[in-house]
């Protein structure tokens, strides 16, 4: 990511701490939530790899290729996955976002500078589709804390709220690394 370099050292502690509770959700008791959360953990991570300012660490050119390739396997994984349960169709679009963020990312000269890099007619779409998923995500977060909160104790890994701060934390992340593309 290009710009301040506290803003994107900010977004690197949010992915990495939402990469991490999903990895914490993976021990969940729910098959379903135990596959969503590994998927979410490696968006998180990704996220978090991509948001390290290009001031502190430039990655090699072989890496925007790499991580094109490791989110195109994940969204073709989502769109398997689509078959059975829509929540996957997010996913898809999410890692499809990752592999056009590491194109822009790799096709940038000396990938040193992101002013104007990205391609409107992709960029745009997407920053709408994220925009309105972090409003979406944050007027249902509301209702279920409130209703959780009488329900008993629940592990961190089957906490609906938190897994759905984790989306939504996401979903701001990816918003900001699209706005600096």
């Amino acid at each position: 990511m290009h710009g301040p370099s506290s803003p994107g050292w900010l977004l690197v502690a949010l992915c990495a701490a939402t990469g991490a509770y999903c990895l914490l959700r993976m021990r969940s008791s729910v098959e379903e939530q135990r596959r969503a959360a590994g998927g979410e953990a490696l968006m998180g991570f990704g996220m978090a790899a991509m948001a390290v300012p290009a001031t502190v660490y430039t990655p090699p050119a072989w890496a925007w290729p790499l991580y094109a390739a490791v989110f195109g396997a994940a969204a073709l994984r989502a769109l398997w996955s689509a078959r059975s349960s829509p929540h996957h169709l997010h996913h898809l679009v999410g890692a499809a976002a990752m592999v056009y963020m590491a194109v822009v990312m790799a096709a940038s000269p000396g990938a040193h500078h992101h002013g104007g890099a990205g391609v409107p007619l992709v960029t745009g779409p997407l920053l709408l589709y994220f925009t309105g998923y972090v409003l979406v995500s944050g007027a249902r977060l509301v209702p279920v804390a409130v209703a959780a909160a009488g329900t008993g104790a629940a592990r961190w890994g089957d906490r609906p709220e938190l897994a759905r701060a984790c989306r939504l934390s996401m979903g701001i992340g990816m918003v900001a690394m699209l706005l600096t593309l």
